[in-house]
């Protein structure tokens, strides 16, 4: 069973969460274990394992790092790849982002289907500014979101991503523990898979390529 904790350092958000968007948030985190969504039977077919919805909805109350809102729009009928992650990250962070950026390359001009982000799991230090910085060491195609801690949780439950902050052991500050997957989602909202950072590049490929070819 996928788990996601909420540790003691978002309990005092939560309690000053007020406005409509976060409690929208939490009502929605509350009913993602109960929710299945009616999906295309057809659609599930096309993948070799079990596909799954995944509430989308939750994606959309994030805010690009060019400051606006994503919208069903920007992804609509267009497969994409999602990665919770944060721009302090010593290594796996960068290198994940590296390695996407180098499996959109490889796609060619079916890449220009895809859709990429990357969702912030550090939104108190992760600005849009931050995102910025941070995403133009990589491909141009890949968009980071960010978000209250409500919203950036929602999400990453909605697609069964796991996250905590951890502090320093000599109190200098904190990291982040989180999932490593890259979260793939095909053109009709599907939980088609995810790559794993211990898949061969070659099967990264051919699972984005699949995706590209809907």
């Amino acid at each position: 069973m996928t788990r996601i904790a909420v540790p003691v350092w978002i309990v005092p958000k939560i309690a000053k969460a007020c406005r409509p968007g976060a409690v929208t948030a939490l009502l929605a985190v509350a009913l993602l274990g109960a929710m299945h969504p009616i999906l295309p039977a057809r659609a599930a077919d096309r993948h070799s394992h079990p596909a799954r919805g995944v509430s989308l909805d939750l994606l959309f109350q994030l805010t690009t790092h060019e400051g606006r809102r994503l919208t069903r729009e920007d992804v609509k009928g267009r497969p994409f790849l999602v990665f919770f992650g944060f721009t302090n990250c010593p290594d796996i962070c960068p290198t994940t982002m590296q390695d996407v950026s180098t499996h959109l390359e490889a796609l060619g001009p079916a890449a220009a289907r895809f859709r990429a982000f990357f969702v912030t799991i550090d939104p108190e230090r992760d600005t849009s500014e931050q995102l910025k910085t941070f995403l133009s060491s990589f491909d141009k195609r890949i968009t980071g979101l960010t978000g209250t801690t409500i919203e950036v949780t929602a999400a990453a439950h909605a697609f069964g991503a796991y996250f905590e902050k951890v502090p320093a052991k000599d109190g200098s500050g904190y990291s982040m523990d989180h999932t490593l997957n890259v979260y793939l989602v095909d053109r009709f909202g599907l939980l088609a898979g995810a790559i794993r950072a211990t898949d061969e590049p070659k099967k990264s490929q051919e699972l984005l390529a699949k995706l590209a070819r809907q």
